[in-house]
């Protein structure tokens, strides 16, 4: 069949004898009645001669003689034609011929009705042929209409935003899959909604409460009204939901790299018992204080805990305290909106608070933080609530704090730098690092992990660490811990030469001369130690009281804090000699403090509380 519109054929009226039939522009029968009706959809192409002439030049054709006339003179049907009479009429749709109905009389009787009232005959055959063509133009018309909503429904449906289309009374008259599958909803069409902003701006859209099926959503987006409301189509919400623009920014945004608790190299007794604290801890919803010197991997141990957790499925988001201006910080943190401050992004920007909603945030170097700061993050520990800057909009927030610094905290308490109440917010899980100093048994696979690591980045074949050169990192104090010895492989493996091995003139100059000295050092107490007596013997064992290492430990303590004092840089220094970390020797003036006082405390004791 052609592609013209099909035409239903209780539209066709003629007389009753009357033989009528309508072709499209393609020659194919779409309708027909008397012998012409059990043969629709039959190809005429081979037979439609007049159809054919009034197909190409519009104008009708009467065959008064049909198998006389000069027209007829190619039909194989010419000299047994059958009928009487032909009129053929043509069915305009605008400009264009789209088909031709056809009326035959057969008989005598019939041409001579026809030709006896001639000019109605053919004024009614004309009404036919316009009321054929309005049919069809409706229904291309109508053809188009469907195409194109058609069209436009499978597009609102591959756009990434939600749409819904709303009555005069809200009820969803369409929602796209976009909307239904943020809103994790089925069934929005015909549910009533609540659409209330909440005065908030952000990205250049305005935020929503959305109520719909008794549950409550937070979108951004545009409200439009429809020219024309009516009952079913009245207004127009074009929407994302904040967890979905909060997904996309952290995408956009995180360079965090997680790590699982399986990750983290080592298997000194330290290494092995923070592993299984992480596991413990992971379990938990409390906040963590995770203490240690700079570069021992706070911010691993903080994903680790995050990888462990019943919360890895929600986001981890890292924020350096110390590496942003105090006056972008609170920003920063709890996110502003529109014309919030000057300067501020006209956009607006979401906090991280918020996009660590149902996750975990990290504050990294938590001592850095400002005073006036440590009083709003403490209310939003108490609360679980953030405000935006230049917002009233109440924001709940289910987020787990992992904090961590390599400040000593409890000293910037007493000097008034660090509130006391914040302080014991953080500390419910207190996690110590130990320095990689005090972990040496983790040197080796950390050197040869880095050492592999690089080799693979530079492609460069690494074979082996010589004894040398590992006697040698083990022997270094290693002040910048894990980060100080990958940049050191880093070094090392840019300087191996092509047999793969790193040997000693691959070391760094100052870690070359810094080994040298501790290993002098070493080696002399070593030979202190065998030292002979004047007979030519080593010294005999000598028997007699044994001091315990409680009283060594605190002597040599109080040794240091007297050489180099009791203040905040002393005590720095005093670590650093004592072989400990400043974290690890509070801790152990803290323990000795409260010993004492349980022995009637000295006044003039070295760790007294004051300075």
């Amino acid at each position: 069949m052609g592609c013209s519109p099909e035409v239903d054929k209780s539209e066709i009226h003629c007389y009753p004898k009357d033989k009528s039939e309508v072709v499209d522009h393609n020659l194919f029968r779409v309708a027909g009645t008397g012998m012409f009706s059990g043969k629709v959809n039959e190809d005429m192409s081979e037979e439609g001669y007049v159809y054919r002439q009034v197909l190409r030049t519009g104008r009708r054709q009467v065959i008064y003689e049909p198998g006389k006339e000069m027209i007829c003179y190619a039909c194989p049907q010419r000299d047994v034609c059958q009928e009487e009479i032909e009129i053929s009429m043509p069915l305009r749709l605008g400009t264009r011929i789209i088909g031709v109905i056809g009326v035959v009389g057969s008989t005598r009787e019939q041409k001579e009705r026809i030709l006896g009232d001639e000019a109605l005959y053919m004024d009614f055959l004309e009404q036919i042929a316009v009321f054929i063509a309005t049919k069809a133009r409706e229904h291309t018309e109508l053809e188009g209409k469907n195409a194109l909503l058609g069209t436009l429904d499978c597009t609102i449906d591959h756009i990434d935003q939600g749409i819904m289309l709303l009555g005069s009374d809200y009820v969803v008259t369409t929602a796209n899959i976009s909307a239904k599958n943020q809103l994790e909803l089925e069934g929005l069409e015909g549910s009533r909604v609540s659409v209330e902003p909440t005065g908030d701006h952000l990205n250049h859209l305005n935020e929503y409460k959305l109520r719909v099926q008794e549950q409550e959503f937070y979108v951004m987006g545009h409200m439009y009204d429809l020219p024309n409301p009516s009952k079913r189509y009245a207004a127009l919400l074009i929407f994302e939901s904040s967890r979905n623009l909060q997904k996309k920014y952290y995408e956009m945004t995180s360079t965090v790299h997680t790590l699982d608790c399986d990750s983290i190299i080592g298997s000194s007794p330290q290494t092995l018992k923070m592993k299984e604290e992480i596991l413990k801890v992971a379990q938990s919803s409390s906040t963590v204080l995770i203490t240690g010197e700079s570069g021992t991997g706070k911010e691993m141990v903080a994903t680790a805990i995050w990888n462990a957790s019943e919360r890895r499925n929600g986001r981890f988001v890292a924020i350096n305290c110390a590496a942003i201006p105090e006056a972008l910080l609170e920003s920063e943190l709890f996110g502003y909106v529109k014309g919030a401050f000057t300067g501020a992004d006209p956009n607006g920007c979401i906090g991280k608070f918020e996009l660590a909603n149902h996750g975990v945030i990290f504050l990294d170097e938590i001592g850095d933080m400002p005073l006036y700061l440590q009083a709003k993050l403490l209310r939003v520990l108490q609360e679980r609530k953030i405000i935006r800057i230049g917002s009233n909009q109440v924001i709940p927030v289910d987020v787990r704090i992992l904090a961590a610094t390599n400040k000593d905290l409890r000293e910037m308490m007493r000097e008034k730098r660090f509130r006391e109440d914040l302080y014991y917010r953080l500390n419910v899980i207190p996690m110590e690092i130990a320095p990689l100093r005090e972990r040496k048994e983790d040197i080796q696979e950390l050197a040869l992990y880095f050492a592999e690591r690089y080799g693979r980045l530079f492609k460069k074949h690494f074979w082996k660490i010589t004894d040398s050169v590992m006697e040698r990192l083990r022997l270094y104090r290693w002040e910048g811990n894990v980060r100080e010895l990958e940049n050191v492989m880093e070094f090392m493996i840019n300087m191996m030469g092509e047999d793969g091995v790193l040997d000693e003139d691959t070391l760094p100059a100052g870690l070359r001369e810094a080994s040298k000295g501790q290993a002098a050092g070493t080696e002399t107490a070593r030979r202190s130690g065998d030292s002979e007596t004047p007979s030519g013997g080593k010294e005999a064992d000598v028997e007699g009281p044994i001091c315990p290492l409680k009283d060594l430990e605190r002597r040599e303590i109080q040794k240091a804090l007297r050489l180099f004092g009791n203040t905040t840089k002393g005590k720095k220094e005093a670590a650093k000699r004592l072989g400990i970390g400043l974290a690890t020797l509070y801790r152990k003036i803290e323990e000795l403090e409260k010993e004492e006082e349980q022995n009637s405390q000295s006044e003039n004791q070295p760790f007294s509380k004051r300075e």
